[in-house]
């Protein structure tokens, strides 16, 4: 069997199998007109982000009002031992 032959039976019919899996790969990844993964997995990534930045000042304002309300009821009993 020729090379020419070998490919026109065998191989031909397996790269144009093997181009479109490539093909239907490459629309998912890239998107094609509609978000592909690249873009979903970015919007991941920013959303993360933005959660982790939230989570952040909520802790800090969790902190910030515990330490307030602490000192404000330290102030008022040394304000009535004084007093």
């Amino acid at each position: 069997m020729k090379c020419e032959d070998q490919y026109e039976k065998v191989c031909k019919d397996e790269f144009r199998s093997l181009h479109h899996k490539l093909d239907k790969l490459d629309e998912a990844i890239r998107g094609n007109g509609r978000p592909g993964m690249q873009v979903r997995l970015d919007r991941l990534e920013q959303a993360k982000k933005q959660e982790e930045r939230l989570t952040w000042l909520i802790k800090a304002s969790v902190i910030t009002a515990a330490i307030t309300g602490i000192s404000s009821l330290i102030w008022k009993v040394i304000g009535a031992i004084n007093g």
